[in-house]
């Protein structure tokens, strides 16, 4: 069996075990690029020796993550391939990829939140706003929210995060305000939380539910419009939210909780970055 044909085989797989579809579209664009690279191979010939010599050749044209990254995808595929009979021995088991340090978190200032929030024109650009920095949810759960999922009564919205793993989040009054204008705006059949500015401005009774990538650039026309030069992205406020609740106290356990993390590792990085800044205003005054 070719790897291409493998793919699809895996892909399908997948799907049912309820993969994300965005780690299968991604897994999908490393197989093509590993395709690419060796060939469309027999899966017995992806042995050991071409896998190393793969990884090893990306290494001066990627950074660790990525090739993490890549290494992930090939236990992934070949540990499928052993399960189902396709190959006798997983040999990428022994495959080994650098050590990523988890990267710093780049949250914003207060005077950029601010700013950014002072810059919002529309009753969907603030309502926005107040909902990535009032839940810390990441955009792909954002894009998936449905009106009918929020319980207006404690200000909370389930969240189907990675690996299909529910949590509760809430968010403040000021973010129920303007989400609740936002709404009571829109007179579209769209059961989506946030949908495309202009349909619903237009109303055309069929909006589209707005996509990752118009999310992204919303915030980044609103941060351009507020002056701020360095790029700005969902992910940072994501990042603020977490500060906002570590400086104001709140457990690590609970920040993990509400931001989705198994590993609470990927939490402590904040205390971390909380500790170093600290340090800077203690060397700077000192």
């Amino acid at each position: 069996m070719l790897l291409s044909e493998a793919w699809k085989l895996y892909e399908k797989d997948k799907k049912y075990l309820g993969y994300s579809p965005n780690t299968l579209e991604a897994y999908g664009l490393y197989h093509r690029l590993l395709i690419r690279e060796c060939g469309d191979l027999k899966i017995d010939d992806l042995t050991y020796e071409v896998m190393k010599e793969y990884i090893y050749g990306l290494a001066d044209r990627l950074k660790p993550s990525s090739l993490s990254i890549r290494a992930r995808h090939l236990r992934s595929f070949l540990g499928w391939a052993h399960e189902e009979g396709y190959v006798q021995v997983n040999e990428s088991s022994k495959l080994k990829a650098p050590r990523t340090p988890l990267e710093p978190p780049k949250p914003l200032t207060m005077y950029e939140i601010e700013t950014i929030r002072d810059a919002c024109e529309t009753t969907f650009e603030r309502s926005f706003f107040e909902f990535l920095y009032a839940t810390g949810c990441r955009i792909g759960e954002v894009y998936k929210m449905n009106k009918d999922d929020i319980n207006w009564r404690d200000r909370s919205i389930i969240v189907d995060g990675k690996g299909n793993k529910r949590r509760t989040v809430y968010f403040n009054l000021k973010c129920e305000i303007w989400l609740g204008k936002y709404l009571d705006e829109r007179t579209d059949n769209q059961e989506a939380l946030f949908v495309t500015e202009r349909s619903y401005q237009n109303n055309d009774n069929q909006p589209r539910r707005i996509s990752r990538d118009g999310f992204r650039w919303t915030l980044k026309r609103i941060a351009k419009r507020a002056g701020i030069t360095k790029s700005i992205y969902p992910h940072n406020l994501r990042h603020s939210f977490a500060m906002n609740l570590l400086e104001n106290g709140a457990p690590m356990e609970a920040i993990q909780d509400f931001l989705g993390h198994t590993n609470i590792e990927h939490t402590k990085v904040y205390a971390q970055l909380t500790t170093e800044m600290k340090k800077n205003i203690y060397d700077k005054y000192n």
